[in-house]
């Protein structure tokens, strides 16, 4: 490479990396983006490889290319042209196509390696946290030993690296002596044990019990995956509290600290301790840009955005803050200027005075050191602005209040959310308020879910998900951030500060990082909070407190979809009790009703017991009841005019309306009931098919059981799988029509399911979901083909026989 020649003032600042062949990780994050476009744009004669790793089937190539189309990029694309930014792509860019834990051969011609690539999580599960940031420092050092080669390593890190402590943290190595060797063996060995202790008998029992609470009427393939999926939320818990228990015991905030501290130890003893040279940098809390690319140029929300916009959603009563505390905040722009420095300075390249006065000199020549011995010690520098410019807690909520009582987010078409007002009462009290809010909710959404579903206890239930939703945040928000918005800890940055000095008078004003220049309440009312409101905008109207969705779009013409209709609650409003009263109504004498009503309500607890376990086991109970029952009575009965006038009677308008549509656009109609067929006779003509169950009988009468299962939740989602592929039905075009949480299995395979009339755990499904919930009623008194679409109810049937 061509060397930059150094200053001839001892102690002043490189600002050219030359020619330089540069590595960096972590390119397609936020600051790696940021570093790669400043090469590109400000360092025209670099050359850079990334490593980057293939992604949901896309190449790593491609993906750089995609990368260099985001917005950060955007002033360079026009300033450049399209044939400078492909001669880039082929020329100055080139690609590793790998991760972190795998690499291949690396150049042995490199001068300078940016390691920029971390978890972007403050808690992720213990072992995923110490492969990336551990694991992944260690095959980069490893693999840079092994090319042979002598870059200046710039290693970027955090701030937070010094832990929970108080008081001054200085620019130099971390003190402690944890074997991290041991701790990222015992990181990876955690999952082995937690998954191990997932699969005990005891704890999967419990598993079991919450699947069968929850989804036991959907059916037994519903429990297990419900339980299965309970299982791995639990590790996944587990791991995580493993990695903040871990990281807390030896003195670090969270398991991404701990992790970024022991990157550092990795990267002294792979690299620097083999005679390297290794420069860390350690931003605080990295948010939107300054001045370059452009003031407020953010890619998605960092540290602090889930705070500021929690507040501003009014989902931040109080806060857990310290109000003295340092909220300790640094531009992008000015991180990814101080990496290019320190780059472009490593230490030993220019005179004592300047390493001392925490300057360093020009780019040295790449030639090998001779040994430990002889190599400069490692470099550290802090990127915050705590100590020349503090920004206190209390300084914060000021900004955030004034911005947002002016800037307002909308609650929704017609009002905006009132931001609250922080008295700073300390962790305790908040995190004591959030566990009886949740206690509160929770008490609500039992006694929901057992009354009635209407509109009005749907509306309630969406305000009981939304209320959960908002308290898991800021429960979440409180355990990720007690110890940074209670910090002591002050980051010493005489080092920066002089690097930063020594910038030649000549310098543009956009590549310094003195944050002694930033005016806060400027930064924050002008760049920062109107950059991330702007990525809030397009979806920060909440959805009605109803939460439904009605599709009213016309159907389309299709001959290769199907209507599924359940039959009770649905097409009728009506249970298979009450069909049970039709029939004994017109064929039996009143005499023998007195008995009828005791032995039914005698009956009725344990019927109860059997709905709420599992509907196949209720219908198989009830329909007991018909032992005895000669078939010709029950077909007699069912011919007459007054069952079919009961039946007419009951019909839902909505329904008979909707299924003349789906028949108008030619799609095939069929009718589902886990009763007899017999009994859904009077309407059988409406439906291309009817799907029902059908009863023994021995000698022309009915002996009280089933010919087979009753076709009810995953039966009858088995059967509609199968019956679609034979058919030639798309069911991703197709839709269904049911209201019990019984009918999820079948529902969620149709491309267009609705919940009709839908108990309270069918409504909370549909409300997460986004299906479409529709009240359909009946008219009292009037006929039920009274809508125009509507054909009559009782007119001759295609057969009287169930058609399975």
């Amino acid at each position: 490479m061509t060397v930059p020649a150094p200053s001839s003032v001892p102690g002043s600042t490189v600002t050219s990396l030359g020619s330089a062949h540069v590595l960096l990780t972590g390119g397609t994050g936020f600051v790696g983006q940021a570093i790669l476009e400043r090469l590109l744009s400000s360092h025209p004669d670099t050359t850079v490889t990334l490593l980057i790793r293939p992604k949901a089937g896309t190449s790593a190539l491609a993906r750089l290319r995609h990368l260099l189309k985001k917005p950060v990029f955007a002033s360079w694309r026009e300033r450049v042209g399209a044939d400078e930014v492909e001669r880039a792509l082929t020329e100055r860019l080139r690609v590793v196509e790998s991760s972190l834990g795998s690499l291949p051969a690396l150049p042995g011609d490199l001068d300078v390696v940016i390691h920029s690539a971390s978890t972007v999580s403050f808690d992720p599960p213990i072992d995923q946290a110490f492969d990336t940031n551990v694991g992944g420092a260690v095959g980069l050092y490893e693999a840079l030993v092994a090319a042979g080669g002598d870059p200046h390593v710039v290693h970027v890190s955090t701030a937070y690296v010094g832990g929970i402590r108080k008081g001054v943290f200085p620019e130099a190595a971390l003190r402690h002596d944890v074997d991290w060797r041991a701790e990222h063996a015992a990181a990876r060995d955690a999952r082995a044990r937690v998954e191990a202790a997932s699969r005990q008998p005891e704890t999967l029992r419990g598993f079991l019990a919450e699947g069968r609470a929850g989804h036991g009427k959907t059916g037994p393939q519903a429990v297990a995956a419900a339980a299965e999926e309970a299982r791995v939320a639990w590790v996944a818990a587990r791991l995580v509290d493993y990695g903040r228990t871990r990281a807390e015991t030896l003195g670090w905030t969270d398991v991404y600290t701990l992790t970024k501290a022991f990157a550092e130890r990795a990267a002294e003893q792979i690299w620097a301790a083999e005679g390297h040279r290794l420069s860390v940098v350690r931003p605080a809390i990295v948010e939107s840009a300054l001045r370059h690319p452009y003031p407020g140029w953010i890619d998605g929300f960092k540290v602090a955005d889930p705070l500021i916009m929690s507040y501003a959603r009014g989902l931040l009563p109080e806060f857990p803050g310290v109000p003295d505390s340092v909220l300790d905040i640094v531009p992008v722009d000015y991180v990814v200027n101080v990496v290019l420095a320190v780059a472009a300075n490593p230490a030993g390249a220019s005179s004592a005075s300047a390493v001392d006065s925490g300057a360093a000199g020009a780019v040295a020549s790449g030639a090998a050191t001779d040994g430990a011995a002889s190599a400069p010690e490692p470099q550290y520098f802090h990127v915050a602005s705590g100590n020349s410019n503090p920004f206190p807690i209390l300084r914060m909520f000021d900004n955030l209040k004034t911005f947002f009582t002016a800037n307002p987010l909308p609650r929704d078409e017609h009002t905006s959310i009132p931001v609250p007002h922080w008295n700073f009462p300390g962790v305790r009290k908040v995190e004591g308020a959030i566990r009886t809010a949740q206690r509160a909710n929770d008490w609500r959404e039992r006694v929901l879910v057992r009354l009635p579903s209407t509109t009005r206890t749907r509306t309630a239930l969406t305000g009981v998900q939304t209320r959960r939703a908002d308290l898991e945040s800021l429960q979440s928000l409180t355990d990720l951030y007690r110890h940074y918005v209670q910090s002591e800890i002050i980051f010493d940055d005489r080092r920066t500060r002089a690097l930063h000095d020594g910038l030649p008078e000549e310098a543009p004003a956009d590549i310094g990082f003195d944050v002694t220049d930033i005016d806060w309440e400027d930064y924050f009312q002008t760049v920062h909070f109107p950059s991330i409101t702007a990525m809030t905008r397009a979806f920060s109207v909440r959805p009605a407190a109803a939460g439904a969705v009605l599709d009213a779009r016309a159907l389309p013409q299709r001959t290769d979809v199907v209507a599924v209709f359940d039959l009770e609650g649905t097409v009728l409003d009506s249970n298979i009790v009450e069909q049970y009263l039709w029939v004994r109504s017109n064929g039996f004498r009143k005499a023998a009703w007195p008995a009828e009503v005791a032995s039914l309500l005698t009956g009725l607890p344990a019927y109860l017991r059997a709905e709420g376990r599992d509907r196949g086991e209720f219908i198989r109970a009830f329909l007991r009841r018909y032992a005895g029952m000669p078939v010709s009575r029950l077909k007699g009965v069912v011919r007459s005019a007054g069952y079919a006038e009961t039946v007419r009677r009951h019909t839902l308008p909505e329904a008979l309306a909707r299924i003349a549509e789906h028949r108008a656009a030619g799609h095939r109609t069929v009718l589902v009931t886990g009763s007899i067929g017999t009994l859904a006779t009077p309407i059988a003509h409406l439906f291309d098919e009817v799907v029902a169950s059908t009863m023994h009988e021995r000698d022309g009468v009915l002996t009280g059981y089933l010919a087979q299962p009753p076709l009810v939740d995953e039966a009858r989602a088995a059967w509609l799988a199968q019956w679609a592929l034979e058919e030639g039905i798309d069911l991703t075009g197709s839709y269904g029509y049911g209201d019990s949480h019984a009918d999820l299995a079948w529902l969620e395979m149709l491309g267009n399911p609705s919940a009709v009339n839908p108990d309270a755990n069918l409504a909370r499904e549909a409300l997460r979901r986004r299906w479409s919930i529709r009240d359909w009623s009946r008219a009292r008194g009037s006929s039920a083909s009274g809508t125009s679409t509507a054909p009559a109810v009782g007119t001759t049937s295609k057969g009287e026989g169930d058609r399975v």
